[in-house]
């Protein structure tokens, strides 16, 4: 039977907060803090390794039987960030995914995110490359850390599903060069209607910060600039929202290809 907690001093439960409010300490120890039944099911099932399982007392068996300790309602309610999280607080071992490692498609969709910093937005994007089936996501001079559980919640578990690569953006740029990966860019000037531009052939969609938008270094390695045409008095929308419209216009070109 799991040990039992019930004190918000116990020195695991003060190293869980740590790992849950620093990123520095997370890096540096290559741990993160998962919550939830469905966000800590979908980690174990991409093959992300438990290293501590913090359960609520009174939970179903099933649930209990994955608990490396048992904690109290009053320590739950320290560790939790949601009120409805199913009882599971558990601490999971990183794992590193780089450029080379990253498993292709014959014709590959990949989204590029250069310094997007709202984690609930990456979560977001992360969510429709899921439904979306990209083969990856290349988050770019990343100013958010990829475990920030404000991310992990966004994302409902989808940063565990697709593949995410941190690196800088001179790396994926050449990366998707060598790759023959066309690069396609988010931008009002100089750019043309996303439905009339060829996303069937290997396509890499890359979008800008919230505030700043694309960097000079992107849109001069385009090989095409891309818009969304805005009838209203908004001149842009959510990098989310453009990720999600643009990732769906790749899957219906694609599937158009494949009925003709």
């Amino acid at each position: 039977m799991p040990e039992t907690i019930t004190s918000p001093q116990n020195p695991k439960i003060k190293d869980l907060l740590i790992l849950e409010t620093q990123s520095r300490e997370r890096k540096a120890r290559g741990l993160f803090v998962v919550e939830g039944r469905r966000e800590f099911e979908r980690a174990c099932a991409a093959g992300f390794k438990p290293v501590t399982v913090f359960v609520r007392e009174g939970e179903a068996e099933a649930l209990t039987a994955k608990a490396h300790f048992l904690v109290s309602h009053r320590v739950y309610e320290k560790i939790a960030w949601r009120e409805s999280t199913e009882g599971i607080v558990a601490v999971m071992r990183v794992r590193e995914t780089t450029l080379e490692s990253l498993q292709l498609s014959a014709s590959p969709l990949v989204l590029v995110l250069e310094r997007v910093e709202k984690p609930g937005n990456l979560g977001a994007v992360l969510r429709s490359a899921d439904a979306a089936g990209v083969d990856a996501v290349l988050v770019c001079d990343p100013l958010t850390d990829l475990y920030n559980p404000n991310l992990i919640r966004a994302s409902l578990g989808a940063i565990f599903s697709v593949p995410v690569v941190a690196c800088h953006s001179d790396e994926a740029a050449a990366w998707l060069k060598r790759q023959g990966i066309a690069i396609l860019t988010a931008q009002l000037q100089d750019s043309e209607l996303y439905y009339e531009t060829d996303m069937v052939r290997p396509t890499a969609l890359v979008f800008g910060a919230e505030d700043t938008g694309l960097s000079p270094f992107w849109r001069e390695r385009a090989d095409a600039h891309i818009r969304i045409p805005m009838a209203g008095m908004m001149d842009s929308l959510n990098v989310s929202v453009s990720a999600a419209i643009l990732a769906f216009e790749a899957v219906r070109q694609r599937n158009q290809q494949k009925r003709q």
